[in-house]
């Protein structure tokens, strides 16, 4: 099974390259990349970038260059205060970008930029406890004042990247798998981490160990 796993925040990768100091980092039109055998596992890693431009274009430059069998994004989200809780990891099943604002037509056009991700090749019985949800995409951190929507639209946390790298994959009819650990919390009044850089670069680091720990173990389970 050929696996490119997409790293998006520079935090993240950071993170990657510190819990793997033998990584030959090597250029790539997007970012950083590199190869890793991974729990005897032989991946692709790229540093895709930040927001909804790179992790489309990025996406999109794996699946041509590349012709992976499965495509993992592994980071971090902004979890809501209430519903889930810090550390828990979400397998996201639906995405949708919530900052599109459209002033002359329809203004109800966010179904046109959400996706359900293919879970019919995932095991019925998943190697490691996970909450499946929805996250809401966004080129922003989650303004509080916006979490009462989100929620009444049955999103579970926020980040920047998950809505274009599903919509994407859908469109390539590709195997996507999106594994998002919950860094921080917002409510509906403030963020946790938000004027707090080195709270989020720290839990970032116990993410992506955490993620990667866990991932020889969800490629092993899979029947791709």
């Amino acid at each position: 099974m050929k696996v490119s796993v997409l790293i998006s925040a520079n935090t993240e990768w950071q993170a990657v390259k510190e819990i793997f100091p033998q990584l030959n980092i090597q250029a790539s039109p997007f970012g950083e990349t590199a190869q890793l055998l991974h729990g005897g596992y032989p991946l692709h890693l790229l540093h895709s970038g930040w927001g909804k431009i790179a992790s489309a274009g990025s996406i999109q430059y794996v699946l041509d260059h590349e012709k992976p069998d499965l495509i993992v994004n592994l980071g971090t989200c902004g979890g809501f205060e209430g519903v889930v809780d810090l550390g828990d990891i979400i397998l996201v099943e639906k995405t949708f970008v919530y900052d599109i604002v459209e002033l002359i037509g329809d203004p109800n056009v966010l179904d046109h930029y959400a996706s359900t991700l293919d879970a019919g090749w995932l095991p019925s019985i998943l190697p490691y406890p996970v909450r499946r949800g929805i996250i809401a995409s966004a080129d922003s951190d989650l303004p509080p004042e916006k979490i009462a929507f989100l929620k009444s639209l049955g999103a579970i946390a926020g980040d920047w990247e998950s809505a274009a790298f599903a919509w994407v994959a859908k469109k390539n009819a590709a195997h996507l798998l999106i594994l998002r650990g919950v860094s921080d919390l917002v409510s509906e009044t403030a963020g946790e981490a938000y004027d707090n850089l080195s709270l989020y670069e720290e839990r970032t680091k116990d993410v992506m160990r955490k993620l990667f720990d866990q991932l020889p173990g969800w490629l092993g389970s899979l029947d791709i």
